[in-house]
């Protein structure tokens, strides 16, 4: 197996990135965020972007770089309540949104990292989410049609992984990246330890190296996006 190791975010990203692209993230508010890739994207000048991420980070930091740099063209998300400038954007025209529910978010770039093109879920029939989508009836019940979701560039965040790429995500911050990590047709890994082949054991890994192009070692910036204190 080849080394996928690279020596920056920077580098991770020669040769990746272009305007218009679509880019799956993972992460869910700030936990489990490639956060320096993302710090690299925004420096890379790409523009007119659509990013397939659960939501748009916080003011000034994931995501939210990117909004406060317009590069981002439209979002695919199902939470975005925690960005004011994403709020603006949105409520001036300037960005667009397409809402989808978390559970089928994460099934349409699981389908689309599997093959699937397509599905039916319950979830939103009757809704705006529904709206000019395909319908079928199974076992008396409507269903949606929803489409899988087939990213240009993946980026994830995992905890450790081995030079073939093969990645382990620790607790929570595992949400959202396994699934974005094999949408992506190119796939880009930060990761905070990265040890011998071998020394990863087989059970405990969660994406398979056969899905990641190129891994790069960060110090991670663990930031809180809620503080919630009670008076002293």
């Amino acid at each position: 197996m080849r080394d996928k190791i690279v020596d920056s975010a920077a580098n991770a990203l020669e040769g990746l990135v272009s305007d218009g692209m679509t880019i799956a993230v993972g992460g869910f508010g700030l936990c489990g965020i490639p956060e320096q890739l993302i710090i690299a994207l925004r420096d890379s000048g790409a523009k007119d972007l659509t990013v397939v991420s659960n939501n748009a980070g916080v003011d000034g930091w994931g995501l939210g770089l990117l909004l406060e740099s317009r590069q981002i063209r439209k979002m695919v998300s199902s939470y975005v309540g925690e960005n004011a400038e994403f709020e603006r954007q949105f409520m001036a025209g300037e960005l667009e949104v397409e809402f989808t529910p978390q559970g089928t978010l994460a099934e349409r770039m699981r389908a689309g990292g599997a093959g699937i093109p397509a599905f039916y879920v319950k979830t939103g029939v009757g809704t705006a989410i529904a709206e000019g989508k395909p319908t079928a009836d199974f076992d008396g019940e409507t269903y949606v049609m929803e489409r899988g979701i087939r990213a240009d560039l993946a980026l994830v965040k995992a905890w450790r992984a081995d030079p073939s790429g093969n990645l382990i995500y620790r607790k929570t911050a595992r949400n959202f990246n396994p699934p974005a990590a094999t949408c992506g047709r190119i796939t880009v890994a930060e990761v905070e330890e990265i040890l011998p082949v071998g020394e990863l054991a087989p059970d405990d890994i969660h994406t398979p190296g056969i899905f990641v192009d190129r891994l790069v070692r960060t110090e991670s910036e663990k930031r809180i996006e809620q503080r919630t204190i009670r008076p002293g």
